[in-house]
Order: C-alpha cells, then sequence, then structure tokens
C-alpha cells in the first residue's frame, strides 16, 4: 500500500486530479480529423507534432490482418477501418504505405467494401464528399420541431449523449454540406470504392442499409427500415427548391439553437467527443470566422491525450472528477495510520472536489432545453464541463464525507453542509418510477423505442435506462449522507434506498449476477449490486440476493487465486474468464466480499480473499505502479473505453480494506 501510494501520488495533478488515458474507441478521432480538414484548420489545431503522434497511434492499433476494431481491443469492422484509413491518409500518410495497403485490402476483401461501413460512417464520409448524402438514412431536424408532449419519440427524451450527438448530425443532413472537392478526396474516393467498380457505380439507394457483418451489433427491424424508406422519398420536398423547404429552413433553425445553448452551457468542451467536433463543423457553417467556431477550435486539446501509443481523442474531456472521487476513497481506507502520508495527496484531492461541483445552474429555461438540474452536482470530468450524471454525483458526495471525517488541519475543511443538501436533492430527483438511477436524466420515454435505435454498432442508446451502478451508487452515496446528516431529508431518503432496494433485487440474474453496463462487466456490477443492498440496511444472512451474489463471485475465481473478466462479457452478455488474474477485476472482486463480511465468515471465502490479495501484491510492479492490462471500461453495450489510473485505484483500495478488516477480524 505504502510502495503503490507513494507512486500514485506522483501521478497527481496540481490542481488534484489524478489525469488518466480515457481513449479506446477507434472512431473518435477520425471525426476531428475530417472536421479540421473540410474547414481548414488542420494546421492551426492540429500542428505537424500531432499529426504525427495521431499516425504513431494509427500504426500501433493496426490489426494483425490489416483492418481497425470500433475500439483498441476489438476485432476488425468496417466502421474502424475505413475511418482510420481516411484519417491516415488526410494525416498524411500516403496510399502506398505498407500499413495504409494493408488496411485497404482489408476493406476490399469484403463483398460490401467502403459502403458497408454503419450509419456514422456514412455521416462522416459524406460531409468529406467521398460518400453521398443519398447513400444515408435520414436524419431529419424537423423532429426537433414536433411536439414534446405525448411524442415518444421525441428527441427531447433520448439519452442525452444519443440526442446530442443526432442534433448537429441533423443539421448537415439537412443541409447537404459536404467539404470542399479536392485531389486527395478525389483520391481517396478512388480509392475507397475500386473494388465496387469505382465510386460512379455505386446504387446510393441500396448502400442506405448496407452494413458490413463485422459491424452488424444491432440489426435495424423491419419497421425501421420501412420509417427510413418513407421519410427518404419525403426528403425531396425539404431541400432547396422543395414546397416544403420552409419547415426545413425552420427546423435547422431551431437546432442551431439548442447547438449554441449546449456550446455555452459547457463552454464549448460539449457533452462528448462526437458532438464536440460536429457542433464546431455547425458554428463554422453558419460563419466560418464567427466567434462560436474560434471558442471550439481553443477547447480541442481538452480531448486529447498522448500517451506510449500517440496521440488519440479521448472517449470525454477527461474522467478527473470520477477518478478523484474514488482515489479518495481508495486512499483513506487505508485507515488512520496512513493519514499522515497519504495526507497532501487528501488535500489536493478535497480542493479539487470541492472546486469541480456545480454551483450554478445551466442558463434560461431548462425543460425548453431538456435539460435536468444541475446545480449541486458533480460531473464526470470538470466544472466547465458540468453536464451532471447521478453516480458521478453519488461518488463526487462520497468523497466529500469521507473526508469530511479526517482533521480538516490535515485535508482541508468541509464542504459546507448546504451544498451536500443540494447535491443529495438533485440525487432524489434522479430517481426512475422503476426504483433505479438512470445516468444524466430520467427515464423519459419507454424502452420500445429502442427499435428506432439507427446506430447499428451499439445497443441500447436511445432512452436513459436505469443501471445497477448508477443505483447503487445512489442509494449508497444518499445512506451515507443519512449517517453525518440525519435530519435532513430523512423520509425521502429511506424511501428512495428502499426503492432503490426493490429495483437492485428485481434486475439480479438468477444465478446471482448483475450486469455491468459501464464497467467490465459481472465482477464490476457484483460490487455495486451487493453495496447497494447493504446500503439498503441487507446483510448476507438477512438477504439471499447477496449470498447469491458472494456464491457467483467464488464461482468466478481463477485456478490460484484472483478473478479476471473479458471484455467480451459486456458485448455477448455472459461471464467470460480471462486465462489470468487482472488487478482491477480482483480488486472489484474483494471489495464486494470484504463489503459484505466475507472475511470474517472464514472458510472459502475468506481463503478466496487472500488468495486476491496475494495476486494484487504479487502483481504490483518495482515502481508501486500496477501493469496495465485489457481494457475495462464500456458504455453502450459494445463499445470498450480505458480507465487507465482504475489500475492504482481499486488494487489499493482493495488491499486497503482488506488490510484493515483482517486487523480488525484478528484482533477480535
Amino acid at each position: 500500500i505504502e510502495h503503490g501510494a507513494a507512486y500514485f501520488a506522483q501521478l497527481q495533478d496540481e490542481d488534484g486530479h489524478w489525469p488518466g488515458d480515457y481513449g479506446g474507441p477507434m472512431f473518435l478521432m477520425p471525426g476531428l480529423v475530417i472536421v479540421c480538414h473540410v474547414t481548414g484548420c488542420m494546421d492551426q489545431v492540429l500542428p505537424a507534432t500531432h499529426r504525427q503522434e495521431m499516425l504513431r497511434y494509427l500504426r500501433n492499433h493496426q490489426n494483425a490482418d490489416g483492418g481497425y476494431g470500433l475500439h483498441i481491443e476489438g476485432h476488425s469492422t468496417m466502421f474502424g477501418t475505413v475511418l482510420s484509413y481516411v484519417t491516415a491518409r488526410l494525416l498524411g500518410a500516403g496510399a502506398d504505405e505498407g500499413w495504409v495497403a494493408e488496411a485497404r485490402a482489408w476493406i476490399h476483401a469484403r463483398e460490401c467494401g467502403a459502403v458497408g461501413t454503419p450509419s456514422w460512417g456514412k455521416f462522416w464520409l459524406a460531409l468529406l464528399g467521398v460518400y453521398e448524402w443519398s447513400g444515408l438514412n435520414p436524419m431529419p431536424p424537423e423532429m426537433w420541431c414536433a411536439p414534446y408532449a405525448l411524442n415518444p419519440l421525441h428527441p427531447g427524451r433520448y439519452w442525452c449523449h444519443c440526442r446530442m450527438v443526432y442534433l448537429p448530425m441533423s443539421y448537415v443532413y439537412g443541409k447537404r454540406w459536404t467539404g470542399p472537392k479536392s485531389d486527395l478526396t478525389e483520391a481517396i474516393k478512388e480509392e475507397l470504392y475500386a473494388s465496387r467498380g469505382g465510386y460512379d457505380k455505386i446504387d446510393w439507394e441500396a448502400a442506405r442499409s448496407e452494413c458490413a457483418a463485422e459491424d452488424l451489433y444491432y440489426p435495424h427491424p423491419l419497421i425501421q427500415d420501412a420509417v427510413w424508406w418513407g421519410l427518404s422519398k419525403a426528403e425531396p420536398m425539404l431541400l432547396e427548391g422543395g414546397s416544403l423547404h420552409w419547415l426545413r429552413r425552420k427546423a435547422l433553425t431551431e437546432v442551431m439553437k439548442h447547438v449554441h445553448y449546449e456550446d455555452k452551457n459547457t463552454r464549448y468542451v460539449d457533452i462528448g467527443p462526437v458532438n464536440k467536433v460536429i457542433n464546431m463543423l455547425c458554428c463554422y457553417i453558419e460563419d466560418p470566422t464567427g466567434l462560436a467556431f474560434r471558442r471550439h477550435k481553443a477547447r480541442v486539446p481538452d480531448y486529447l491525450w498522448v500517451a506510449e501509443d500517440g496521440m488519440k481523442m479521448q472517449g470525454y474531456n477527461g474522467s478527473q472528477l470520477w477518478d478523484t472521487s474514488f482515489a479518495v476513497q481508495a486512499l483513506a481506507a487505508a485507515g488512520p495510520e496512513f493519514l499522515e502520508r497519504f495526507a497532501p495527496a487528501l488535500r489536493a484531492a478535497h480542493a479539487y472536489v470541492d472546486t469541480s461541483q456545480v454551483r450554478v445552474e445551466a442558463s434560461g429555461s431548462l425543460p425548453e432545453h431538456y435539460r435536468h438540474q444541475s446545480k449541486g452536482a458533480w460531473p464526470f470530468s470538470t466544472q466547465d464541463h458540468g453536464w451532471p450524471i447521478s453516480d458521478c454525483t453519488s461518488e463526487g458526495l462520497k468523497a466529500a464525507l469521507v473526508l469530511a471525517k479526517l482533521p480538516a488541519e490535515k485535508v482541508g475543511a468541509p464542504i459546507p453542509a448546504g451544498r451536500l443538501a443540494e447535491c443529495v436533492d438533485i440525487i432524489l430527483s434522479y430517481q426512475n418510477a422503476d426504483g433505479g438511477w438512470a445516468t444524466y436524466e430520467n427515464t423519459r420515454s419507454w424502452p420500445w423505442v429502442e427499435l428506432f435505435n439507427p446506430a447499428e454498432t451499439f445497443g441500447d442508446i436511445m432512452i436513459d435506462y436505469s443501471y445497477v451502478e448508477c443505483s447503487s451508487a445512489c442509494m449508497t452515496a444518499l445512506a451515507a449522507f443519512r449517517e453525518q446528516h440525519p435530519a435532513v431529508r430523512a423520509a425521502d431518503i429511506r424511501k428512495a434506498i428502499a426503492r432503490g432496494r426493490q429495483y437492485l433485487l428485481s434486475i439480479q440474474r438468477p444465478d446471482g449476477s448483475w450486469y455491468g453496463s459501464w464497467g467490465v462487466c459481472f465482477t464490476y456490477a457484483a460490487w455495486f449490486g451487493i453495496k447497494g443492498l447493504l446500503a439498503a440496511g441487507e446483510t448476507y444472512a438477512s438477504c439471499g440476493a447477496i449470498r447469491r451474489a458472494v456464491a457467483f463471485l467464488l464461482s468466478k475465481e481463477i485456478p490460484g487465486g484472483g478473478w479476471g473478466e473479458s471484455y467480451l462479457s459486456c458485448q455477448d452478455k455472459v461471464y467470460v474468464s480471462l486465462d489470468a488474474p487482472h488487478a482491477v477485476n480482483t480488486a472489484w472482486a474483494m471489495l464486494a466480499l470484504l463489503a459484505c463480511g466475507a472475511l470474517g465468515r472464514g472458510g472459502e471465502q475468506a481463503q478466496a480473499l487472500h488468495r486476491g490479495a496475494s495476486a494484487l501484491m504479487a502483481s504490483q510492479l518495482p515502481s508501486g505502479d500496477w501493469p496495465q492490462e485489457s481494457i475495462t471500461g464500456v458504455f453502450n453495450r459494445n463499445c470498450m473505453i480505458s480507465y487507465s489510473q482504475y489500475r492504482n485505484i481499486f488494487p489499493l483500495w482493495a488491499l486497503g480494506e482488506y488490510r484493515t478488516l483482517l486487523g480488525e477480524h484478528e484482533a477480535a
């Protein structure tokens, strides 16, 4: 613990957070490069040194078959390969360079060729001018003009990441905007479609529904194809010269109103990397010399990360608050005798947690812009970003409450109780009708809306569902707050936790597991599921669900000790074991078992913990670091994402709690 914490403290930034690599998806950087190319700001935003490192990143993550995955550990897909190929060419790689030619060969070896890239890939190619807009399924901006009330398909009811991506996409699609033609784009056209007889031979109407088999995670149901066909037939009336073009103009104005609202309320960071660069493009289309476009360019570096594998675009502007909240809890778990050594890091982290809380509500009318309240919440990353999230808010609150128990002269003054109460108000407001908690907002529509998920590569993107992780985080935060502030909203907290308990019980699988939607996977969810039930007053003795969860974890222990789970568990929705223990999975399993008293029960449960602790200590590097092993984060079922600080945070946390409880057990 001492060795690991000493190393970990060196990684802390001067403002108190722990920076980390939040990369992994292979489709993020291409969007940025394409937008910089079509807007003519490549040299300004991505100078030669950046482009060199981006090319190195592409070379490092090319699969052995020449293709690229949806994410850095995934099998080759048309989406990843086509976009990586185009990106390499735009960054200056020659078509005849060996690795570039291998990627092109992978594309041509599939019958569908580049036309089989999924809908998001088609969008990027169309705005670059190397694909026809008529080959896309419609993204009508007019849907933003439809009434919200009694309309389950209004985009304001979608999961916020979904609606904030399709918002600017619909603007670019609605204008049929395409970047300037050049010798390079004409060469890319020729290179991409050679296996289909050339660009002029493509049947763009048929191309709308083509998707490579390697990419097809969510096949379109028949009803969706029927809707796209009908909308595609109506589209000519909305274009310039059509009888309904007045409606298109109105819709585009409405869309830009929401684009500017998002930009201003996130200080031009935006909710994520995809809508960041498309919003940037929308502002350029509206006014190439305008202030909005200039402000967008200034915030691009927020998303860039350079590491040993090269430069990438991250899946957010970072995971600063999220990682820091976990780090606080991990360091504090080591116990009071470590406080003197850990105090400087905890004090700096406390300052970051304090300054990251959202202190000002988003501007204007929240309902008009389909926003949940923000004031009092914590974001995933930074205060500038500002989007509130239920589990980030809860982990921020728990970190603040942990720090409030420690001497102020060591770690700084506690965050005022009034601000913590505002946070509790937000957490309570997030609870859904099913008793669970979703991510950024309440669930606003019904699961059948998923029938209209237009993204072939992602699952469950249309609405904000309740999740075991978010629900447990909220329940444990409310319970921790009640312990320190028993008079504040006591009845509401009691009812919310009781409803949350019922939700957790309702989604547990018969084998005792929970499916994890934001980490890999069943191991991660087991930690949250068990902790949530404990926060509701359950114990191992009183709760069959906890006993089944413990049995599930014990059944997945790797021979020799520890736990290791593959990311394939996420996409396949069944547990897939690794061949060797993984430090992060092992830590999650240990934290779950420790929380429900496994150490004190002795026998096989305690032995599993001893073996897990031995595995963690054995895998620690001489530097005090733990090795970066397989990827541990996930979103939308099918895309993995890196949390590089997890490899330090969770082993430290698990060993800290293990040591503390082992001492208590031996003393007893």
